[in-house]
């Protein structure tokens, strides 16, 4: 049941102030507290351009990552060695949602989660061009844990295809540069350094990660960005010894006040999970082995399944950069029909950007909608909470529209996006090659 009139009341209230996420440890996991990257936004943006624009970003980012994806593959005679870490990901930091606050050294940073990212990094001082960020700039001269990695080092030239550095060292002393440009025009560039991470108590020495000194583009006023993904560069290989390769989350809504919970290492006593984790193998795949990709097996909406349609086209990649879950045509097209079918009787309304389902529910205190199931290889299944079926165009509910849609081709790859992730606990098993999956009412407390 979708209740209209107390969705528009929790969206109204707005923000009541802003604390920035904490962290906990707990039975040997560490749990840090997850917000809507909204949330602590330094300026409040009208509802419906803010939600115009994310979707505008939101197509920006797909269309990017699936022209990566393609010169990814279409470059399968380049050696393993030199494609696994493909550093263009993330694409637009505006629609990556959610953040947390981790310790680099002496100093907190709050940071945008991606799981399609490797490097992490953050704006540090002396800094050449940085765009606006809330709180301090990370000053690696205040950290006597603080060093960079030279260019002649062995850690910069095993690095050379993540930091863009193609050409010989300037000298001895010259910094190990990195490049990140995304699709948008946003960038991100400086040298690579390593300090101690912490977070919930635990800290892990000589943590490689971007300090950035020349920023552009619409970060959100963070600190920077923490890269989730699976190569030798990010965050969870480097914390393998500590963390075991395994990270959950549970993303909130944004609601005021909504937080979630990202958990590092692998500790399910810590979950509040409503149903059991039910998980599904990862598909290998060489020429994107960055990227989490799985084997979509069907779809049911309202318990009615999807026929007559092949799921398993290259995988169905699962990203928490990406906001809206996005299919192949033909698919969509099959979803929408079903939908339709059964939410019928209510007036319909223009479509909205990427958006091309949508009604006026202007006058309901609350409506049945049909369930949406995703179902994977070895029985796995990730049931749409209700928070990530519609989406709310307008406060007075006079626009609501489906909150899924269609790639431009066939041959793209599907995405999960965060938005049907949500009240979802969502575990990442690195070492297994796994993803699991378990409704959860998220919350950090």
């Amino acid at each position: 049941m979708f209740n209209v009139q107390m969705l528009q009341r929790k969206q109204q209230l707005g923000t009541l102030g802003c604390l920035l996420p904490e962290s906990r440890r707990e039975k040997g996991a560490i749990i840090l507290e997850m917000k809507d990257r909204g949330y602590c936004s330094e300026k409040k943006i009208h509802w419906n351009r803010r939600l115009q624009k994310q979707l505008i970003l939101d197509d920006l980012h797909v269309r990017s990552m699936q022209n990566r994806i393609r010169k990814m593959v279409s470059s399968h005679s380049v050696e393993a060695s030199q494609i696994q870490i493909p550093l263009a990901s993330g694409i637009n930091l505006q629609t990556l949602n959610y953040i947390v606050t981790m310790g680099l050294g002496n100093q907190n940073m709050t940071v945008i989660i991606d799981t399609g990212s490797d490097l992490t990094w953050v704006q540090c001082e002396p800094c050449m061009s940085c765009y606006n960020q809330q709180g301090p700039v990370f000053k690696p001269s205040t950290s006597s844990s603080y060093n960079s990695i030279l260019c002649n080092s062995s850690t910069c030239q095993s690095l050379q295809s993540a930091t863009g550095n193609t050409g010989p060292c300037a000298g001895n002393q010259s910094a190990c540069n990195y490049a990140v440009n995304y699709g948008d025009g946003s960038y991100t560039n400086g040298e690579l350094g390593v300090e101690h991470l912490s977070f919930g108590g635990i800290s892990v020495s000589n943590f490689v990660f971007g300090c950035g000194r020349n920023n552009k583009g619409l970060f959100g006023g963070v600190s920077g960005l923490m890269g989730l993904g699976r190569s030798y560069l990010s965050l969870i290989s480097q914390t393998n010894d500590t963390f075991g390769g395994v990270f959950s989350y549970c993303l909130p809504t944004i609601e005021a006040g909504s937080s979630g919970s990202l958990v590092m290492g692998n500790e399910s006593s810590v979950f509040k999970n409503l149903t059991p984790v039910a998980y599904t193998s990862m598909v290998p795949n060489p020429q994107l082995s960055n990227f989490y990709i799985l084997n979509l097996t069907g779809i049911d909406v309202g318990g009615v399944a999807l026929e007559a349609l092949s799921f398993g086209n290259g995988g169905i990649l699962i990203d928490s950069g990406t906001v809206i879950t996005r299919l192949a045509p033909s698919i969509y097209k099959a979803l929408k029909a079903e939908f339709l079918k059964q939410f019928s009787g209510y007036p319909s309304a223009p479509g909205f950007s990427i958006l091309d389902t949508c009604f006026n529910l202007t006058g309901y205190q609350e409506v049945s909608i049909p369930t949406i199931s995703m179902y994977f290889e070895d029985n796995a299944e990730l049931n749409v909470d209700v928070a990530g079926i519609f989406y709310i165009v307008k406060e007075d509910a006079s626009q609501v529209c489906l909150a899924l849609a269609s790639l431009s081709d066939e041959d793209d790859i599907a995405i999960i996006g965060n938005y049907q992730q949500r009240n979802q606990r969502v575990i990442y098993d690195i070492k297994q090659s796994k993803v699991g999956f378990a409704g959860e009412s998220c919350s950090f407390t």
